[in-house]
């Protein structure tokens, strides 16, 4: 019982940190400014990409990561497709899909060939147990 207590106060205090490095991040993005600023910009981005790692930090399978990876390519084209569509139908500016297909879908490619990477290299790192006899 005390070792699944110890497990959960860890787990929360992991989440405690990215939550904490999210909102720095947030707060440094508008301190600095993200109105055509770089810097502002990539700060945005970096904040952005804490929600995909907290849901992510416990995975153990590349698979996992690679499906992230396909989903976000294919999110990427659809939400971009779809972003034209409700535009062109509405005559008017739909941001919403737009910032789904130029925000979100890449950082979830990033994280999942991240993870994958990471998580290959740790696989073939592992010290192989010889048969004895």
């Amino acid at each position: 019982m005390l070792k699944k207590f110890v497990i959960l106060i860890r787990i929360r205090k992991g989440l405690f940190v990215l939550a904490a490095i999210f909102c720095a991040l947030v707060i440094g993005a508008l301190l600095i400014g993200i109105s055509d600023n770089i810097p502002g910009i990539l700060l945005c981005y970096l904040a952005a990409t804490i929600p995909f790692i907290a849901l992510t930090r416990n995975w153990q399978e590349v698979k996992k990561f690679l499906i992230l990876m396909g989903a976000s390519t294919v999110g990427l084209a659809v939400f971009g497709i779809l972003h034209n569509v409700v535009s062109a139908l509405l005559n008017t500016e739909e941001p919403v899909f737009f910032i789904i297909a130029t925000i979100v879908c890449p950082i979830g490619f990033l994280v999942g060939a991240a993870g994958s990477v990471v998580l290959t290299i740790k696989k073939f790192r592992r010290p192989r147990q010889s048969a004895s006899i």
